[in-house]
């Protein structure tokens, strides 16, 4: 994934305020923050460009200028990518492409993936599902009574934090539930990939979709349940299908999520 296709190679001067213009910047759309589209367009630019980590990027006001908008939304911008560790702001010295761990190993995909491509979200979950459905499998064969117990409370936790609307406990709990179960595969690369796709999928959290508990957590919490059960009973095929309906409804909710935020439609 490290070669950008070659829509992506045009100049950000010809095609950032194209772009921006088409998704509303200085419009009145509530479900589409001006904020949030100039920080995908800023993403953009670094992948356009394919800017590495240490890369200088432009300044606000050459930002501001380039997109067609205000310095403050642009700051605004800045502040989600640096929370995201994809920029790194160094006073005195100008806007920087991240070059520590929050860019995901820049090389390999930090500076490719577009948080609000419904296409790359797409590809993103494909990778999960693959990484995710063999890590289970292992976990139903390899795990030791205390990663199960593990597995266990972070389950208890994601039901904890739907039942009492606890946005950031719910999150904090599927973290630890997908990070337990890839440590219960007792295989270091999984390990590292499952935690890399989840932290690039946070991204589509931060950038175009706002954290909620709705009745799609509760479903969450049961295919968590029926994941756990499967890994503690050994069943590796049955923890295997269980994760791939998991990830493949998680999917369809941030598909209609984005197709929402984008489009007004879902």
């Amino acid at each position: 994934m490290d070669d950008m296709p070659e829509r992506e190679a045009a100049s950000p001067a010809g095609i950032l305020p194209t772009a921006l213009a088409q998704n509303g910047v200085g419009e009145e759309r509530g479900y589409r923050p001006g904020y949030e589209i100039v920080a995908e367009r800023i993403l953009e630019h670094i992948a356009a460009q394919r800017l590495v980590a240490g890369d200088r990027l432009p300044t606000e006001v050459d930002l501001a200028q380039m997109l067609g908008t205000s310095r403050a939304v642009v700051r605004e911008a800045v502040k989600i990518l640096s929370a995201l560790g994809r920029v790194r702001a160094h006073k005195g010295r100008g806007l920087f492409v991240a070059d520590d761990e929050g860019m995901l190993v820049t090389s390999r995909w930090g500076g490719f993936f577009r948080p609000v491509d419904i296409d790359h979200v797409l590809m993103l979950f494909e990778f999960r599902r693959v990484q995710e459905m063999s890590a289970s499998s292992l976990a139903a064969t390899r795990a030791t009574p205390a990663e199960l117990r593990t597995i266990e409370v972070a389950v208890e936790q994601c039901r904890h934090g739907f039942a009492h609307g606890a946005v950031d406990v719910f999150n904090r709990a599927d973290d630890d539930f997908h990070a337990a179960v890839s440590v219960a595969s007792h295989n270091a690369f999984l390990v590292s990939a499952v935690r890399d796709a989840r932290r690039l999928q946070r991204q589509s959290s931060a950038i175009g979709i706002h954290d909620t508990l709705g009745e799609n957590a509760e479903l969450a919490v049961e295919e968590h349940e029926a994941i756990y059960r499967a890994i503690r009973d050994g069943r590796p095929e049955e923890a295997a299908q269980a994760t791939a309906v998991h990830l493949d409804r998680t999917l369809e909710d941030y598909r209609r999520e984005i197709q929402w935020r984008l489009f007004g439609q879902r």
